[in-house]
């Protein structure tokens, strides 16, 4: 189980706000994969790497600004760097919830729930 993982790159927060708002859809969901790459990145360390790893389950949360229904969507940039990443072994459960507002501000975070083979 990761924690929940923001967008960070570099060590940096790499937008703040609301999807729908001060947020696009299309930035969203490139925030949205730089949130599971940092997923699998913690993943990986626990696992010595992600040769014997399957990813169970995916979470996403969307800081959605009033009336954004567009949660899958966005959270797709993370189901689909996965399956990049591991293939087969990224085929996931999945769910995307739309939530008032995030730590830090951010727009999106991402956990996920792996076996280790």
């Amino acid at each position: 189980y990761t924690s929940g993982q923001l967008p960070f790159a570099s060590g940096e927060l790499l937008h703040t706000g609301l999807v729908g708002a001060e947020v696009g859809v299309s930035d969203a969901v490139a925030f949205a994969r730089q949130c599971a790459l940092n997923a699998l990145a913690a993943v990986a360390a626990a696992a010595e790497g992600l040769e014997n790893v399957r990813i169970i389950k995916v979470v996403g949360f969307v800081a959605s600004a009033d009336g954004f229904t567009a949660q899958p969507q966005v959270i797709n940039g993370a189901s689909e760097l996965i399956g990049d990443v591991l293939g087969e072994n990224g085929v996931h459960a999945r769910s995307a919830v739309g939530v008032a507002q995030l730590p830090l501000n951010a727009p999106v975070e991402v956990e996920v729930i792996a076996e280790v083979l």
